[in-house]
Parts: structure tokens; C-alpha cells; sequence
């Protein structure tokens, strides 16, 4: 299986820190990030992974000359004029892809215990008994956040937008409901079918969350995995990266 970490952010919110280096590297339980996130792709069964780069790049290409998993190829996609977002940063690496199966697509700065390998296989079960064209499958958790995705049952459909008093301030839908409609908070973790290459016209910097709205209002299916009881966090601020650090302090060091 591939999947791939997208790794190219400059972690500003995250200065001094991401000062000296990149957000990436940056440290929790001991551990950098990287670390975590491929150990978990690893664990779901990649044996390929490709990584975007921007800031530092031969920072993150050093760290993973050393500590690459054994067994495990990690390829490589500099933005050297970039970071390019989400969207940009996976359709700039769409050349390393060398599988037809779906594939994990992975924040660096997230840690979780979402099951990856349960979403992998929802993604697959869902296309293969419905009649739906189903492109992606995104984890997402019934959680309180400024932004959540709108799902029906047919998938997404749009977003909505809160202030800080969780009263709507945006809100778009790409297309009439069909059924009930879901709020849902999105984890940053997606399982992608590799006909999104195809599928996607766009080029450079963007979101792929806006790809997935436009997929959407074309009658593509992008899947909801709800993953609400899964434990997850992502280190976007000081205050997260703290968080972190203390729900994942660092192993203690067995006496020799």
C-alpha cells in the first residue's frame, strides 16, 4: 500500500519553534512528528510513502536518510517554490504513485488513535457495494470546531463556517440534501482512490477540501468515516503542542 504525509507547512503558528525547523520535526513524547505519523501508516500496512517538503527540506531529507522504517521506501516531493496546500501538495507528488489501489493521505501534525487500516477498508467496502462513485473517505468526529463538512447520506456536501460564540457566520452546499444532514469535524486523514488524479484540473496552491466540494457537486461520493471515538489532536499552536506533550510524554528509559 502508499500513502503519503503531507509535510510542507511552515508551522508559523508554531514559532519560535519552527524558527530553527520545520514543523515536521518538531518534538512530541521525544519523538518528532514525522516519526509518529509514519509508524502509524506503517503499522496500517504502507510499504511506500511519499512526503511533501517546503520549509527545510533538507532537514526532513536528513532525518528520513537516518530513520526511514526499514522495509518501507519514502519518497520524497520537494515545493521548493511552494508549500502548495493540501490539494497542491498531493497532485504535485502525483507522479511518485505507482499503485491503483486507494491510498491513506496523512496531516504531519496530527496525532491520533483513529484506526487507519478500519478507514482504509470502510473506503473499499463502500465502493465496492454501492452503486455510489466514491472517490474519497475522509475520518471525521462528532467534535465542536469553527469549521465542520456537511454530509448526507449520498456524502459530503458542503461546509459550515462558526464564530466564536458557534453561531454560523458561512455556510455553502454544492448540491440539494439527499436525507438528514451531518455536521461533522474532519481529522485530517483521507483514504483517496487514485482516479482523483484524473479526476482533478487543478494545479499549484489550493485546498483539497475545495477539489472535494467540486467532486462533489459532480455527483463523485466523498465518504464519511466517523471516527468520533477515536482519541486525536492536532499540534497547530503552542497550546495543542503542549497538550500533546502531555498526552504523550516520553517512554520512560529501562534501566541497563
Amino acid at each position: 500500500m502508499e500513502a503519503m504525509i503531507l509535510a510542507a507547512g511552515a508551522g508559523s503558528r508554531l514559532r519560535p519553534l519552527t524558527d530553527e525547523l520545520p514543523k515536521a520535526l518538531v518534538e512530541v513524547g521525544g519523538r518528532p512528528l514525522l516519526a509518529w505519523v509514519m509508524e502509524r501508516l506503517v503499522e496500517a500496512g504502507a510499504r511506500r510513502i511519499m512526503v511533501n517538503t517546503h520549509h527545510f527540506h533538507d532537514l526532513i531529507r536528513a532525518y528520513l536518510e537516518a530513520h526511514a522504517p526499514q522495509g518501507v521506501e519514502v519518497v520524497l516531493s520537494p515545493e521548493p517554490d511552494g508549500p502548495y496546500d493540501t490539494g497542491g501538495g498531493l497532485f504535485g507528488a502525483a507522479h511518485l504513485f505507482r499503485s491503483r489501489e486507494p491510498f491513506l493521505l496523512h496531516n504531519v501534525d496530527v496525532l491520533s488513535t483513529i484506526p487507519l487500516r478500519a478507514v482504509l477498508e470502510e473506503h473499499m467496502r463502500e465502493s465496492l457495494l454501492t452503486a455510489r462513485r466514491v472517490v474519497a473517505s475522509l475520518a471525521v468526529q462528532e467534535r465542536d470546531a469553527e469549521r465542520r463538512l456537511l454530509f448526507d447520506d449520498v456524502g459530503l456536501m458542503g461546509w459550515e463556517n462558526r464564530g466564536s460564540d458557534r453561531a454560523p457566520v458561512g455556510r455553502q452546499e454544492v448540491r440539494e440534501p439527499v436525507g438528514p444532514v451531518r455536521r461533522l469535524s474532519f481529522t485530517g486523514i483521507h483514504v483517496l482512490d487514485p482516479s482523483i488524479f484524473r479526476l482533478g484540473r487543478r494545479t499549484r496552491t489550493f485546498s483539497i477540501v475545495d477539489l472535494y466540494l467540486e467532486l462533489a457537486a459532480q455527483g463523485w461520493a466523498i465518504h464519511a468515516v466517523d471516527v468520533s471515538e477515536a482519541e486525536w489532536i492536532d499540534i497547530g499552536t503552542p497550546q495543542r503542542l503542549q497538550e500533546a506533550r502531555r498526552r504523550y510524554p516520553p517512554s520512560p528509559t529501562p534501566n541497563t
